[in-house]
This record gives C-alpha cells, structure tokens and sequence, in this order.
C-alpha cells in the first residue's frame, strides 16, 4: 500500500505550489501505480529560475540559527515518519527494502552534518606585511554563498542524492533547484516540502522535474552560480561543457574494483563481494563491479562465491530478507542482458546460472569489464601479483572508489598510494560511504566532492577584504 504522501500536488516553485501535468509514477517490481508525478516544463524552470534569483539576498542573509534550525527541523520530520519514507521509497525504486532504510538513515546523518556546518563558515587573516607594501594593513577573507544552487540527481537514492545536494546548499546561503529523476520525483518533492515546512523561504528551496530540456535550461542559465549533479558520466560531462565557465561538480558513475591479496581473510572478502556487488540490486556506483584476486587464493574464492551465491535472496524489495530485485526499468535489465551475453561470447563464464550474476575470465574489450554495468553483476579476474592488480584497477577510465583486502599493513598503504581512485577501502566494500567524509571522484568518475563540509567550501566563495587604516 502506497503510504499518504503529505505534500501538495504539483511543483513547489517560488512561494507556493504551482499545478502541473502528472506522469503515473511506477513500482519497478511489478509495473503498478505507485501515485501521479508532476511533470514539469522549460517554462517551470525559467520559473523557478527567476524565483530563486530574486530571493538570492536573502538567503545569503539568512541567519545562521536559522540555517541550522531548519536542517535540524527537517531531519525530526523525517524522522518521524521513516517507515513511510522507506516504504515510499521501495516503490518508487523497486530497491530492497534493506537499502532504503539505511538511505533514510544515511539522510538523517547528512542532513545534521549539514547543521553543523553552519557554525563552521568563516574565514581567515592574511598577514599582508610579507611584502613592504602591506606594512600597517590589515587582511582577511570570508567565505561567500556561490548563489542559484542547480541539483540534478539520479534514481538509485532519490532521497539521499537530495539531501546531499539540498542540505549544503541551504547551509551556504545559496538558493536551490532540485531535479530528480524523472522515474524518482517524489521522496525528493517529501524533502522540498519538509524543508519548507521547517521555515526555509519558500523560493529559497524549489523543485522542477521533466526531460532533458527542462534540465539544459537551469545548468546553462548564465546568472546561477554552480551545477551540483549525480548520474552518468556521459550526461556529466554534457552537463560540464554546457554550463561552462560556471562551476559543476559531477559525482558520476564507476566500475569499482576490488583487489584480494593471497593473504586476505577469504571468508571475509568473499562476503564483501557477494554483499557490496549486489545491494541496491547493483545499481550504485560503487558497488563491487569487477574482482582482482592474486593467483594463490583464486580457487578458494571462487569456492566461497559460488556457494554464497545460493544465499542471496532475490524477489519482492518489500520483503526485508530480500537482496536482489528489478532494475528500475525494463530497459535497464535489457541493457545489463545484453552485457552479461556479450561477456560471455567473448570468454567470461558464469560462476552460477540466474541471478545475481558472477563472470570469470572476463576480458579487457567488453562493457561488463570496461564500463559501469549498473546491475547485479559482478566479474572476477586472476592476477599473478598485487601490483597487476593495481595496474587494472588503474587502467580503467574511472575513479571513484576501491578496495583490497589483506592482512598486511604494507600492502594495504601501497593500494593507498597506487591506486588512482576518490577513496581507498581496506578491507571493507567499496561501497563504504560515511556521508560526513569526502566523496568524490577522479577522471571520468567526476570533479569536487560531496559530504556536507566539503560541498559547504564547494558552494561558496572566498572574498577578500584589504584595508588600510
């Protein structure tokens, strides 16, 4: 049963709710109506541009005690109702119910983290006397709201992608524009409305969805001040090129590598893969996607995979045993089919028949290797050594997140230092995330980083005050 949505029906642009046209918003599992979604237009956009342009002053000077009292007064509305949002959430993702609480819980997180920042925006003297000219004045600088906030995000984690986007921007001072996935509009529309519920000026905080066009309208408008988006890294960097000169930070997708030295604890990286390859059914960008074990311990992790396998449940997302269910649409699951049998004609094999699925011997050439599958797959491949292993990891055109396993303490700090990546995990999944640390990419896996701090210093500006007494 769909839980009662409390927020007004159509879009929350400037100081009120303005009507739009609906699109049935679906249960991935089995195709039914999980409830209307608005449908928004280029004219919406140019709307809610207008808006938070016109309130730019005034969030910049909105206090911080209220800054703060809203990010706070946000995360106990939620709170409050979690088990709705989850169960909102499993609809309108098709994700397991599993994966959604621990978004809910991961908003929760961000959205105090983000209070906190508040209290930590401020500035720095600069002794101009290093050079003769400066002697007797005084310098220092400040940190500034960057202005109209852009946030695009992705279907995977529609809530959380937002709050990572919504929650530092308010922080700053800077009005914001959120667009969600078209399939996920409507726990980002629960955010927006529970924000402005908390007492943000309304045009402060405003919501747009629709295609392509409606999204090319807000990143190239030339008076906003950045572009913040999760998603693919080819919609990344049309957005980047379309934007420019204005700032964009792009979190965008991975094929996230996993190296087990032969002295790792196999059980252990064995129910890595197997638990950080296949939550969210696969659809994070850094879920396990491709394995590289040294020669010594291959067989013995392959055994343990295999015979993992058998254990992971796949089925309805509403049930909370569940770990695998459908993709968000079915031409997600055509498209991860098609990878998986191009693999396959070119040499992978499968560990195990069905699904989640498990390739080995999969070679450099094929999208299920080379580029990010997005899906409950994941390919294992043999190495000889531990420094091959870091040469494939690196190979890659991404760079988001990794991982090793080891027992040695050496090994574990030349993975640290080689490998080229956002973030490197010792002996955990590198889908391991604590929203509170720097996150974020190198290469075509995206520029800035995310984790309310650090999107804080991202969203604004330094100004530089020099005076002369």
């Amino acid at each position: 049963m769909t839980p009662a949505l409390p927020f007004p029906a159509g879009l929350p642009i400037g100081d009120g709710w303005v009507p739009a046209a609906t699109a049935d918003v679906r249960f991935p599992y089995d195709g039914s109506v999980v409830a209307p979604g608005p449908v928004g237009t280029v004219a919406d956009a140019e709307a809610a541009l207008e808006a938070a342009l016109a309130v730019r002053a005034d969030a910049a000077a909105l206090p911080s005690r209220v800054r703060r009292d809203v990010l706070l007064s946000t995360r106990d509305a939620l709170a409050a109702r979690r088990e709705d949002l989850e169960q909102l959430l499993v609809l309108e993702t098709g994700k397991p119910l599993a994966d959604c609480r621990v978004e809910v819980d991961r908003t929760l997180v961000t959205l105090a983290a983000a209070a906190e920042e508040v209290a930590r925006l401020h500035g720095e003297t600069v002794p101009l006397d290093l050079l003769p000219s400066g002697d007797g004045m005084i310098g220092f600088w400040t940190r500034r709201p960057i202005g109209v906030v852009i946030g695009i995000t992705g279907f995977n984690y529609p809530l959380l992608l937002a709050a990572h986007k919504f929650a530092p921007a308010i922080a700053a001072g800077c009005p914001v524009i959120g667009k969600p996935a078209p399939q996920t509009p409507l726990a980002t529309l629960w955010l927006v409305h529970a924000l402005r519920e908390a007492g943000v000026p309304p045009s402060t905080v405003q919501l747009v969805t629709g295609d392509a066009e409606v999204g090319a309208r807000l990143v190239t408008d030339p008076r906003i001040g950045a572009v913040s988006f999760t998603g693919s890294a080819e919609v990344g960097h049309r957005i980047a090129r379309s934007a420019a000169p204005r700032k964009v930070l792009l979190e965008l997708g991975s094929n996230a590598a996993l190296v087990v030295a032969a002295d790792a604890d196999l059980d252990a990286a064995a129910a890595a893969i197997l638990r950080g390859g296949f939550y969210a059914s696969g659809q994070a960008c850094i879920s396990v996607q491709r394995v590289l074990v040294e020669e010594p311990a291959a067989d013995a992790l392959l055994d343990r995979l295999a015979a993992g396998l058998a254990d992971v449940r796949v089925g309805d997302p509403r049930n909370p045993s569940t770990r695998v269910s459908a993709l968000i649409d079915p031409g997600a699951q055509k498209r991860v089919d098609e990878w998986v049998d191009e693999a396959v004609a070119a040499g992978a094999r499968r560990l195990r028949d069905g699904v989640p699925t498990v390739l080995t011997g999969v070679p450099d050439g094929v999208r299920a290797w080379d580029e990010e599958v997005f899906g409950p797959v994941v390919c294992v491949r043999t190495v000889p050594d531990l420094e091959s292993a870091f040469d494939a990891v690196n190979a890659s055109r991404y760079g988001l997140h990794a991982s090793v396993f080891t027992r040695s303490l050496a090994s574990a700090f030349r993975a640290i230092d080689r490998l080229e990546v956002g973030g490197v995990v010792v002996n955990e999944v590198p889908g391991f995330r604590s929203d509170t640390m720097p996150y974020g990419g190198v290469k075509d896996s995206g520029i800035g980083r995310e984790g309310p701090r650090f999107a804080v210093e991202e969203l604004t500006v330094t100004r530089m005050a020099v005076i002369r007494p």
